[in-house]
């Protein structure tokens, strides 16, 4: 059965069970050869994804020479191992873009907050000081290398949350 990569939106792609590839349940395993060198590699691809977000090697049949064929249970590791992936690299890119530091300021405890815009053109960071209470003191634009230190926190309260020099 010919099979397209490219589902229409909002349109789940169809279902496939060959030996070699697999798709059901938003993802597709294809069996593919090694080009690290030997043997055969399988590939985790999300729906309406590009890249796979998963590559790993794949065990060869009882005849070493074809790959094992995929089936149900296999896949459903596969799903398990590739969304576990995309999970924790979602985490460190959050932690990456997402930084906060508390300090004691004339205010208070106060949460100084930096969340980095990864725009393609003209990425950019949010600096923002909130209370104890959640209350927004202040929020300034900075450059999306700016470092959020204590130290750094410390001294934009200083300066009663003025504009970042």
């Amino acid at each position: 059965m010919p099979h397209t990569d490219d589902a229409p939106p909002g349109h789940e792609a169809p279902t496939i069970h060959e030996p070699r590839l697999w798709r059901d349940k938003g993802w597709t395993a294809r069996v593919i050869k090694n080009e690290d060198g030997e043997g055969w590699a399988v590939e985790m691809i999300r729906d309406g994804s590009a890249e796979p977000a998963l590559v790993g090697p794949w065990t060869m049949g009882r005849n070493k020479v074809d790959p094992k064929p995929l089936d149900a249970t296999a896949h459903q590791t596969l799903v398990k191992t590739a969304s576990e992936v995309i999970r924790r690299h979602e985490q460190q890119l959050h932690a990456q873009l997402n930084k906060q530091v508390s300090i004691d300021a004339e205010a208070g405890s106060v949460t100084v907050k930096l969340a980095i815009t990864p725009d393609e053109f003209e990425p950019f960071g949010t600096l923002s000081a909130e209370d104890a209470f959640g209350e927004v003191l202040a929020t300034i634009k900075v450059r999306p290398d700016f470092r959020l230190t204590r130290d750094s926190a410390e001294r934009w309260a200083a300066t009663g949350f003025d504009k970042i020099r």
